[in-house]
């Protein structure tokens, strides 16, 4: 699986906001990455019945404090974290709000199988409830892996297409692209564009039973969060009124060069994200050793070893700046690569060599996808 980018009229990053172990806001990632401050807190065993004592959690994320009381009786932790994300991306700058909104805005939205929790959750119920076997059928739409991105579509007017693409660690990246790919057929003018994940107890037991220390090594602990772009086509804005507004030409943070999404079989994470590099390398006209810093997913195990392995040989030549965050905010599942791209953003705000330099984000996911993206960044502003 790949998708190319075309080499004129690359989409943009525009804008970003993240709800994430450091806070909610664009500010606290922000701050949080800077100050490379640890996010882990011990959980609370009254709330959380967790596979562990630890954890990466948004801090003091409440649905009613942080949206209010109305509609937000059956709402699950991933919808809140998808809709408030949205909503801070939006209230950032008025012109976000402007662009973002409405006939031609798209979301697409990156999950791995939405909330396990609610699913689970309703599972139980439809087998432990009164006969007949009554639900609370409010509850139903939580169970939905497309649940998050439609309230939010809802929420904030988003009337454009709405999508959700389950792709584990590399959903951000299949996110991503089909966001390029919107733009590029005209399909949404603009796209808000990322990936979310929640912690919950159900979560971590299946992490707990998924992970193989033989193989993978210590666990990471658990994280969550949302992080979100705005993603436009490169030029003046799509509706055509900029001028009437003073701001003809959109705030660019970076171009998006080139995607590329790969399987890995059989434990080949190496040839499988080595071919990806290739690939966006040449559809974007990068030589390797223009790449000047990288993120990668920080797999754990043989999985990450490969991973380096394969940004090693695609960036040879290039004097590389490693970008790290997990051991920061935790193995945020569906949301690291979003993450990872914020991160890098953040990154170029306030060093001044990043303006023009090249920037590659890679993930690896433990069942076998695998992806790239190469960002061509703005640098500071």
């Amino acid at each position: 699986m790949s998708g190319g980018t075309a080499l004129v009229n690359r989409p943009v990053i525009t804008a970003w906001s993240a709800v994430s172990p450091f806070g909610i806001g664009r500010a606290a990632f922000t701050e949080g990455i800077r100050e490379r401050r640890p996010a882990a807190a011990p959980l609370d065993d009254e709330r959380w019945q967790a596979a562990g004592d630890r954890a990466c959690l948004v801090p003091d994320f409440d649905l009613r404090t942080v949206l209010g009381k109305k509609g937000v009786r059956s709402m699950d932790r991933v919808t809140g974290l998808a809709v408030t994300t949205v909503a801070r991306l939006l209230d950032d700058a008025p012109r976000n709000r402007w662009v973002a909104t409405g006939e031609d805005a798209a979301l697409v939205l990156g999950t791995t199988t939405g909330s396990v929790q609610s699913q689970m959750d309703f599972t139980r119920d439809s087998l432990t409830g009164e006969k007949p076997y009554l639900v609370d059928p409010a509850r139903f739409p939580n169970a939905v892996m497309n649940c998050a991105a439609g309230q939010s579509a809802i929420w904030h007017q988003l009337k454009g297409p709405n999508t959700t693409i389950a792709g584990g660690h590399a959903a951000g990246l299949y996110a991503l692209n089909y966001a390029r790919r919107l733009l590029t057929f005209g399909r949404a003018r603009t796209v808000l564009c990322g990936a979310v994940e929640e912690f919950s107890h159900s979560r971590s037991w299946l992490e707990r039973h998924a992970h193989q220390p033989g193989t993978e090594g210590p666990a990471q602990l658990p994280g969550e969060g949302c992080g979100l772009l705005l993603v436009e086509q490169r030029g003046p804005d799509a509706r055509g009124d900029a001028d009437a507004r003073g701001d003809a030409e959109q705030p660019v943070l970076a171009e998006i060069l080139a995607v590329e999404m790969g399987i890995a079989l059989d434990g080949g994470v190496r040839p499988a994200l080595a071919a990806c590099l290739r690939r966006a390398l040449d559809r974007a006209q990068v030589r390797p050793e223009e790449i000047w810093a990288v993120s990668t997913s920080e797999a754990p195990g043989p999985s990450g070893e490969q991973e380096r392995a394969a940004v090693a040989e695609a960036a040879e030549g290039a004097d590389l700046v490693h970008l790290t965050q997990a051991a920061l905010i935790g193995d945020t599942g569906a949301a690291a690569a979003a993450f990872q791209i914020a991160g890098v953003l953040v990154h170029a705000e306030t060093t001044p060599e990043a303006a023009g330099r090249v920037a590659l984000v890679t993930s690896v996911d433990r069942d076998g996808a695998v992806g790239c993206a190469l960002l061509r960044l703005a640098g500071p502003r």
